[in-house]
């Protein structure tokens, strides 16, 4: 974060860039809705598995959901509601 504060992203490599695409994917990813904080949150908590939440993390940084906007990735459970979420984005 440093780094591209101080540079800017469009001074990092293509290869770079999407590592940190990806990794901002990641961090969004773990906004998912956990049971424990329905009371504050109001949203309906997901019991993700963990190998559920690797199958997730692994199509991600493999690269397979580059083409998805970040804001997908908010609040989802498994990877199949981020495809959801970004095909209600595009349907807007």
């Amino acid at each position: 974060q440093d780094i591209i504060a101080i540079l800017g992203i469009d001074e990092l490599s293509d290869a770079d860039k999407a590592i940190v695409y990806r990794a901002r994917r990641v961090r969004n990813f773990l906004s998912q809705p956990f049971k424990v904080a329905e009371a504050y949150t109001g949203m309906k908590g997901i019991y993700m598995p963990l190998s559920e939440t690797i199958r997730s993390f692994e199509e991600i940084l493999s690269g397979k959901y580059d083409s998805y906007p970040e804001s997908a990735f908010t609040y989802c459970g498994p990877i199949e509601d981020v495809v959801e979420h970004a095909r209600r984005m595009n349907s807007k």
